[in-house]
């Protein structure tokens, strides 16, 4: 085996479960405080693409420039769809939840089809091009800098959650959401604000994910289901859990895509079958508190 080589494909899976960790922290967070299945979470990547797309191509605006407006926009997207949408079903079975976060996705999408169409986009920028060399490494400058993205949003939250009022509450609500409800914690805006900031690193991650990859209006349903596999892999409500299994899921993905005969087709399904034997041994997931 050619370590060169191999020091390659491990750094590629690191940076690919950077990306995947945007997305999969922000649907944990959700679930995690909300117990909602939100299969509407892939649309807030889709959008938050879209937006640093138009910004880049009408207005010259910088991609990375453009995160602290994608993730302000997403965050009150994601404040409104709770509240006018999600709230109503907070008690309902998971299946209303599902069939109506189900519902949202198929409406985001055809309006995006009706405004955008369903053309693939791209955009290039000056240092698209640019690579990083680490020894025989060879590290993409978008991809690096989106997996230090990654990295700086999962600490902010995390430090967050540990260290705020707002992340007390959070975890009380986690835990226990009546008793958390008796001690005086105003349920409804936890769950608002979680929302809210769950799909704002959702749309952290469409930033991300416009500088290396064609935006399309269905680009979000590629992403939710890897999402939810790493969510499940990680253990439903962890954020540990959701990073450790994003970086499981990229680095087998790279693995398999070098090292397999015709191994881009066999990626992703010899993914999930890793994640169905690890669920065999731990059906709650890796980092599932017992």
């Amino acid at each position: 085996m050619d370590l060169a080589i191999f020091a390659q494909v491990i750094a590629n899976g690191i940076l690919t479960g950077g990306l995947y960790a945007l997305i999969a922290v922000g649907l944990t967070l959700i679930f995690g405080v909300m117990r909602v299945i939100n299969f509407m979470h892939g649309e807030t990547l889709m959008l938050g693409s879209y937006l640093t797309y138009f910004l880049f191509t009408l207005y010259g605006l910088d991609p990375f420039l453009s995160l602290p407006l994608a993730i302000f926009s997403l965050f009150t997207l994601g404040v409104a769809i709770q509240r006018f949408f999600i709230n109503p079903v907070i008690d309902a079975p998971h299946l209303n939840q599902i069939l109506l976060t189900f519902g949202l996705v198929l409406i985001i999408q055809n309006l995006a089809l009706i405004l955008w169409s369903g053309n693939y986009v791209s955009m290039t920028t000056h240092y698209s091009g640019i690579s990083i060399k680490l020894g025989p490494i060879s590290l993409g400058l978008t991809r690096l800098l989106g997996l230090v993205i990654a990295i700086f949003l999962t600490v902010l939250l995390t430090l967050a959650l540990k260290r705020t009022e707002w992340g007390k509450s959070v975890r009380a609500v986690t835990q226990d959401r009546e008793a958390a409800m008796l001690m005086g914690v105003n349920v409804n805006r936890v769950n608002m604000l979680a929302f809210g900031v769950g799909s704002a690193i959702g749309g952290a991650g469409g930033m991300v994910t416009s500088m290396i990859m064609y935006i399309f209006p269905l680009v979000g349903m590629l992403f939710v289901l890897k999402a939810f596999a790493i969510v499940v892999l990680g253990g439903f409500g962890s954020i540990a859990g959701a990073v450790v299994g994003s970086l499981i899921l990229g680095l087998t993905e790279s693995i398999v895509t070098n090292y397999v005969p015709s191994g881009s087709g066999w990626a992703e399904g010899v993914s999930f079958v890793i994640l169905i034997l690890i669920l065999v041994l731990r059906p709650k997931g890796l980092f599932y508190a017992e």
